[in-house]
C-alpha cells in the first residue's frame, strides 16, 4: 500500500476506475483496484467509540463519555489519551479512518446531536479536537473532523438552508475546523448535509475551494454524502456507498464537459493519498473485527457521600446504563455500569433501590428479558425471502440475538438479493411479577407482535410517521396484556422491511432496508411509585436521586421538542428534596435540561453520558473517591425561552436563520446581562483554589521558521483546601472599550488544567497567538482584523471570587487571512497593569 506510485497509477486508471474510487462500495469501504495494487480502506463511525462496520448485531466496543462530557474536562492531555485509545480500537476493528470528532456548535439545547459535540465555544471545541486528532494519529489512523459546517440541528437537516452572516460563520462555526487544521492537520474532513447560505456544504466552492483548500491550504481528503456538482466544488469522496449521485452519472458529466478529467484526477489523487497514508497503520485490507476490552482501557474510562452509611437510591436513571446518545454515535459497549451498580460497588453500608418512576421514551428493550426455547438469554432471529402468508417458506438465515433493536442498514446474506425481505423474532418471556405489561413495536417497514398467538401490537395496518431509524420509521405502537408471574409466554414478532411500509417519506435520507425495535415492561402506577420512594426517602439520612435523558431522547435524526426531563421527573426530585433536603441529585444528559428544583438541591451532579464506566464514575464522585474538576462547556439556560436561538431554531420554509449571529451561548448571556441557571465554565470542587500573580506579556515566538506574536498569560495557582484536586484556568479576552464593531463582553481564548496536592502551588503559563486573542472577522474587507487598542485579560478559576484581570495593548490595526497572521513585524508591545 505504501509503495503506490500515485502519478503512475493515475496514468493507468480508466475513467470508470477513477470514478469508482470517488465513491464507497458500501457504508464503510472505498473501492479497490487490485490490478494496480490499490486496496479498499475501511472507515468507522465515531466520535465516542469505534463501532466497526455493523449497525446490525455489531462487535462490542469501548464507549467513551459523550463529547460534552469530554468538553467539561477542559483537559487536552486526557483527550489526547482517549484519542490514542480510539486509534487502538480502530486497529481492533480493522478501520483505517475514524469518522470523528464532531465539532459543530451547540447553538441550542434542543439539538438532537448536541451531545456529540464538545462545546458552544469554538476555541474550546477546536483545542480539544486538536488533541483528539493528535491522539488518534499516534496509531497512524486518520481522524475525520465533522460536519463542515452548520450541522447544528436535525430538523430537515438534509435540505435546510442555514442563513448565517459571514462574521458568525468565521468566528463561531468555522473556527473549530480552522484550529484543528492548524494544530493537527487531519487528513480527512466530512461535510454536512445542509445548505449554507443557499448552497449545500458539499457543493460549495466558496466553502471547500476558496476557504478550506485555498485560504487554509488544506490538502487532505474531503468526504460526504453529495451530488455531482460537489466534485467541481472540491469534494473528493462520496460516502456512504454505494454511489447514489456519482458513478455512471459522474462519468457522463465528464464526457459532456460538465466536469473536467483534470478535476477528476485531482479528486482521485486525494483518495490515493489517503489510501497510501493508511499503510503506516499496519491495518490489513478487510480485517476481521475484534474486541480489545483491556484492563488499562477500563482504567482510562474510569478516570461525597459517606460510603459506610446505608444509602437509598431512587429514580428512572439509576438502574439503566445511559452510557451514550443515539444515532450514529451509539454502539454496543463491551459492558456498561449502571449508577446503581456503581453505588453498590462503592457503598459498604448497604444500598436500597426504589424505581420511583420510569424515564423511558420507548419501552425498555425486551430482547435481554427473553429466553430461547433451549434456555439461552435472548431470542431467535430468522430471515425469510417470502412473507408469512407463504406457509411453506423456509428461513435463509437463523441468528441468536440479545438486543431487540435491529437496524438493518448493513445486514447481508447471499440469498437476500434486495431490500425486500421478512423477519421473525421468537422468544420466551417469563415475568417475575403478575400485572399488566405493556409491549411496544417500532418499525421502518411493517410489523405485528403476538403473545401466544394473540395479536397485541399492530404496526402495519395504520402507520404513523415518526423519527425512528434516522427519520424513516414509525413511533412506537403499544399494546398490553395481563401476565401471571413465572408463567412462560411465547413472544413473536412478524416484520417486513422498509419496502412494505405505508409511510410516504419526504426530506430524509434512507439508510438501507429499515429496522425494528421491540420493547416491553410491567406497567407501574406513577403516583403510587413516587409516593413509595418519597416515604422511604424520609427515613434515610443518605439519598441519591438519579434522573435524566438517554439515547432515546437525544439522538441523530430528530431534535428535542423541549428542554424538559421525562414526564414527572421534576415532581419526583422536588418531592424527595421536600422530605430529605440533603439528597444528592444526579442528572444525566448530553445537553442542558430544565431543573426547576435546582436551587433547592444542596448536591447536584451533572453526569452526562459516561461511556462504559458511567456508574463507577458517578459513584466515585458522590462518595468522594475522585474530586470533581469539570467545568460546563455550554451554558445551561433556566428555561428554553432564555436561549438566544429560541426564536429561530427549527427549519421554517426550508431555512433556518442564525439570528443570534455571533452571540451564541455565554456571549449572549453576558452581552444582555441575563443570568442563566448555570454559566459556561461553571463547576465546583471538594477543595479550594486561589489564583494570584497574574501577568501578561507579548513576546515573539518562532514556530516552523515563522515568527508569531503571542500573548503569554502567567498566573499562580494554589490548592488551599483540604484535599488534592485539579483546577482549570480559563483565560478570556475582552475587546477595547471603543471597538469599531459590536463584540462580546469577553471570549474564551485559552485554558489549562493543573493538578495540585493539598497545599501545593504551581505557576501556569498559557500561550495564545495574538491573532487568535484579538481578531474579529471584518465583512467589509473579508479578512480577520486585529484592531488597535487596550484589551483586558480575565483569568477565571473555581469560585465566584477567584477572578483576576490585567491588560495589554495592540498598537496598530492589522488584517490577515489564512490559518495564522503572517504580518507580525514592527509591532510595539506594551503590557500594563498587574493582576488585581
Amino acid at each position: 500500500m505504501s509503495g503506490i506510485d500515485i502519478e503512475h497509477v493515475l496514468s493507468e486508471l480508466s475513467l470508470n476506475e477513477k470514478v469508482s474510487l470517488l465513491s464507497g462500495i458500501d457504508g464503510w469501504h472505498t473501492s479497490a483496484i487490485p490490478r494496480l495494487g490499490i486496496p479498499s480502506i475501511r472507515m468507522s463511525d465515531g466520535p465516542n467509540g469505534v463501532r466497526g462496520t455493523r449497525f446490525f448485531n455489531g462487535v462490542p466496543s469501548a464507549c467513551l463519555p459523550c463529547a460534552t462530557a469530554l468538553g467539561a474536562s477542559f483537559d487536552t492531555d486526557l483527550i489526547f489519551s482517549l484519542g490514542k485509545l480510539l486509534g487502538l480500537e480502530c486497529k481492533a476493528k480493522g478501520a483505517h479512518v475514524l469518522l470523528g470528532p464532531t465539532i459543530n456548535i451547540q447553538r441550542s439545547p434542543l439539538g438532537g446531536r448536541g451531545f456529540e459535540s464538545f462545546s458552544e465555544d469554538p476555541v474550546l471545541s477546536g483545542s480539544l479536537a486538536t488533541s483528539y486528532c493528535l491522539g488518534v494519529q499516534t496509531e497512524n489512523v486518520i481522524p475525520t473532523p465533522k460536519h463542515l459546517v452548520c450541522n447544528d440541528q436535525e430538523h430537515e437537516r438534509v435540505a435546510v438552508n442555514a442563513l448565517v452572516t459571514e462574521r458568525a460563520l468565521r468566528e463561531i462555526y468555522l473556527l473549530p475546523f480552522q484550529l484543528v487544521i492548524t494544530g493537527a492537520n487531519p487528513q480527512a474532513l466530512m461535510t454536512s448535509y445542509n445548505k449554507v447560505n443557499g448552497c449545500h456544504a458539499s457543493e460549495s466552492p466558496a466553502l471547500l475551494r476558496d476557504v478550506v483548500r485555498k485560504e487554509w491550504n488544506y490538502n487532505g481528503l474531503i468526504m460526504s454524502d453529495c451530488v455531482s456538482e460537489a466534485v467541481n466544488a472540491g469534494l473528493d469522496l462520496e460516502m456512504p456507498g454505494p454511489s447514489r449521485f456519482w458513478g455512471p452519472g459522474l462519468v457522463h458529466a465528464v464526457t459532456s464537459n460538465k466536469v473536467s478529467e483534470r478535476t477528476i484526477d485531482d479528486r482521485v489523487q486525494s483518495v490515493l493519498e489517503l489510501v497510501k497514508q493508511t499503510a503506516s497503520s499496519g491495518i490489513p485490507e478487510s480485517a476481521a473485527e475484534a474486541q480489545r476490552n483491556l484492563p488499562e482501557d477500563r482504567a482510562l474510562l474510569h478516570s461525597p457521600l459517606d460510603s459506610t452509611k446505608k444509602t437509598l437510591v431512587i429514580g428512572p436513571n439509576a438502574n439503566i446504563a445511559a452510557y451514550c446518545g443515539g444515532g450514529s454515535a451509539a454502539l454496543p459497549g463491551y459492558y456498561a455500569i449502571t449508577p446503581l451498580e456503581g453505588i453498590r460497588n462503592c457503598c459498604t453500608g448497604g444500598v436500597v433501590f426504589r424505581q420511583g418512576l420510569y424515564g423511558h421514551k420507548e419501552l425498555p428493550l425486551l430482547g435481554e428479558q427473553l429466553k430461547t426455547k433451549d434456555g439461552r438469554p435472548g431470542y431467535t432471529f430468522k430471515v425469510f425471502t417470502d412473507p408469512s402468508s407463504n406457509k411453506s417458506r423456509k428461513a435463509v438465515d437463523v441468528l441468536h440475538m440479545k438486543s431487540s433493536s435491529a437496524f438493518l442498514m448493513d445486514y447481508k446474506h447471499p440469498e437476500v438479493q434486495s431490500d425486500l425481505y421478512y423477519i421473525t423474532m421468537d422468544g420466551i418471556f417469563e415475568p417475575v411479577e403478575s400485572g399488566m405489561y405493556d409491549f411496544g413495536l417500532t418499525v421502518a417497514g411493517t410489523g405485528e407482535l403476538f403473545i401466544d398467538g394473540e395479536k397485541i401490537v399492530d404496526n402495519k395496518t395504520n402507520q404513523r410517521q415518526g423519527t425512528s431509524f434516522f427519520g424513516i420509521g414509525t413511533p412506537e405502537e403499544r399494546g398490553s396484556k395481563y401476565l401471571e408471574a413465572h408463567k412462560r409466554y411465547h413472544i413473536m414478532v412478524d416484520y417486513g422491511t422498509a419496502p412494505t411500509s405505508n409511510l410516504k417519506l419526504h426530506g430524509v435520507v434512507s439508510f438501507g432496508p429499515g429496522g425494528l425495535r421491540v420493547g416491553g415492561c410491567k406497567r407501574i402506577d406513577k403516583e403510587r411509585a413516587i409516593q413509595e420512594a418519597v416515604d422511604l426517602a424520609a427515613t434515610f439520612d443518605q439519598v441519591v436521586v438519579c434522573v435524566g435523558l438517554s439515547g432515546e431522547w437525544e439522538s441523530e435524526g430528530f431534535d428535542r421538542p423541549h428542554m424538559n426531563l421525562p414526564p414527572m421527573s421534576d415532581q419526583l426530585v422536588q418531592r424527595v428534596l421536600d422530605v430529605q433536603p440533603n439528597a444528592a441529585v444526579v442528572v444525566q444528559s448530553g445537553t442542558p435540561v430544565t431543573m426547576p428544583w435546582a436551587r433547592d438541591a444542596k448536591a447536584l451532579l451533572h453526569a452526562w453520558y459516561g461511556g462504559n464506566e458511567t456508574g463507577h464514575g458517578i459513584a466515585d464522585v458522590i462518595f468522594g473517591n475522585v474530586n470533581p474538576s469539570g467545568k460546563l462547556p455550554l451554558s445551561f439556560p433556566e428555561f428554553i425561552e432564555q436561549n438566544p436561538a429560541y426564536l429561530s431554531y427549527r427549519s421554517e420554509a426550508g431555512r433556518v436563520l442564525y439570528s443570534e449571529d455571533i452571540y451564541v451561548g455565554y456571549r449572549y448571556y453576558e452581552k444582555v446581562k441575563v443570568k442563566p441557571l448555570f454559566a459556561f465554565g461553571y463547576g465546583l470542587s471538594y477543595t479550594v483554589f486561589r489564583l494570584s500573580g497574574l501577568a501578561a506579556s507579548q513576546p515573539l515566538e518562532e514556530r516552523d521558521n515563522i515568527k508569531e506574536e503571542v500573548l503569554e498569560v502567567s498566573v499562580s495557582v494554589e490548592n488551599i483546601g483540604p484535599r488534592h484536586g485539579a483546577e482549570i484556568v480559563q483565560v478570556y479576552i475582552s475587546p477595547p472599550k471603543y471597538a469599531s464593531i459590536s463584540r462580546p463582553v469577553k471570549e474564551l481564548k485559552g485554558f489549562k488544567k493543573v493538578k495540585l496536592q493539598q497545599g501545593e502551588k504551581s505557576e501556569v503559563m498559557i500561550v495564545i497567538p495574538i491573532a487568535l486573542a484579538t481578531s474579529f472577522w471584518d465583512e467589509r474587507s473579508s479578512a480577520w482584523l486585529s484592531e488597535a487598542g487596550e484589551y483586558t485579560v480575565t483569568v477565571v478559576g473555581t469560585g465566584e471570587q477567584n477572578v483576576l484581570s490585567t491588560g495589554f495593548v495592540i498598537s496598530r490595526t492589522r488584517g490577515w487571512n489564512g490559518l495564522c497572521e503572517p504580518d507580525i513585524t514592527d509591532v510595539s508591545r506594551h503590557v500594563n497593569g498587574n493582576g488585581k
